[in-house]
């Protein structure tokens, strides 16, 4: 199995780099590919903040390629994408709420040590 860097995926999403689009594509048709979870975040927010792409777009083209791709907990990835969509939730935060399913998540809501200061997410 090949783990993919974000680097490679972006390269491939955004084929600014015809070469490494070929190779990229070329790799992830004829193998079997896995894509870890901090890997997407970073591809998420290279996407957001250096392209300037909108949510609803990277959902779309992330979904599509995560349906074709091995990648750890892949349906909370898909619904952490939902959510990164359709909320104000930066991408981590989505993730988050997506595993919320399954586990309880814990979050700092203020300075650590203060009354008040976790808040159990429920989504």
């Amino acid at each position: 199995m090949i783990i993919l860097d974000a680097n490679y995926i972006l390269r491939f999403l955004l084929k600014d780099n015809l070469e490494m689009f070929e190779i990229a594509k070329d790799c992830m048709l004829n193998n079997m590919c896995l894509i870890p979870n901090e890997v997407l975040a970073e591809v998420v927010f290279v996407l957001l903040k250096v392209y300037h792409t909108e949510k609803k777009e990277i959902k779309e083209t992330l979904t599509s390629l995560l349906m074709n791709i091995h990648i750890a907990e892949k349906e909370n990835m898909l619904r952490a994408l939902e959510i990164f969509d359709n909320k104000n939730l930066d991408f981590v935060d989505s993730v988050l709420c997506a595993k919320s399913k399954e586990y309880t998540v814990v979050k700092r809501t203020a300075k650590i040590g203060t009354k008040g200061s976790e808040l159990k997410v429920t989504f």
